[in-house]
């Protein structure tokens, strides 16, 4: 029994608002790693495993994910089926952003299985496989951006409260993108001029 006023899309709504915050925690927490960013050394100066909490906000984001379309199983204008759910392309509302919101759903999948068996694939061949995570992040933003909560294909309110949490993870998860692509930068340019410094030594 759904609280009064609140209806089953209302609630895949807001399962799926979860998803996107979720993400963007996630994403956030990764770049931190990235920058070899110390809880201890700078703030909030304590010991906090980041690591681990960075892995339970992946798996989050999974399950929240799994979840939005699922709840739609119980709307009954328009009904969805199972099939609907796994292979969107001819559900009866909006398939094209459906369809892109399964990619999104099949690549956070994808990115936590490869995660949970890293050690054995190895940190090069899983590194690999982790930066799937933009790509699904892009198409989960796409389909939490263009689809129409109410399911009726209205235009986007751009100023809705949704869309507008929604607008605010991408723009940071793009500042993210851009400086984690600067540190990758940052690091080959370093190990250019190491290896440069290097073979000068040697050639001396």
């Amino acid at each position: 029994m759904l609280p009064m006023g609140l209806t089953v899309l209302d609630l895949s709504a807001y399962v799926g608002l979860a998803a996107v915050g979720a993400i963007t925690l996630n994403m956030l927490l990764g770049l931190l790693m990235a920058f070899r960013y110390s809880p201890y050394r700078s703030w909030p100066h304590h010991r906090f495993n980041y690591f681990r909490f960075h892995n339970w906000t992946g798996y989050l984001a999974l399950a929240v994910s799994i979840l939005h379309p699922v709840i739609l199983l119980f709307n009954k204008n328009p009904h969805f089926r199972i099939l609907d759910l796994v292979y969107p392309v001819h559900s009866p509302s909006q398939p094209l952003d459906n369809t892109i919101g399964a990619i999104a759903l099949y690549l956070l999948a994808f990115v936590a299985i490869t995660s949970y068996m890293r050690i054995r694939l190895g940190r090069h061949l899983w590194k690999s496989f982790h930066f799937s995570i933009y790509f699904a992040a892009a198409a989960l933003f796409w389909h939490s951006l263009f689809t129409d909560p109410a399911l009726k294909n209205a235009p986007v309110d751009w100023s809705d409260g949704g869309k507008l949490f929604v607008e605010s993870c991408f723009l940071l998860i793009v500042a993210i993108g851009l400086l984690r692509l600067r540190l990758a930068r940052r690091k080959a340019l370093h190990a250019r001029q190491i290896a440069r410094q290097t073979a000068s030594a040697t050639s001396q």
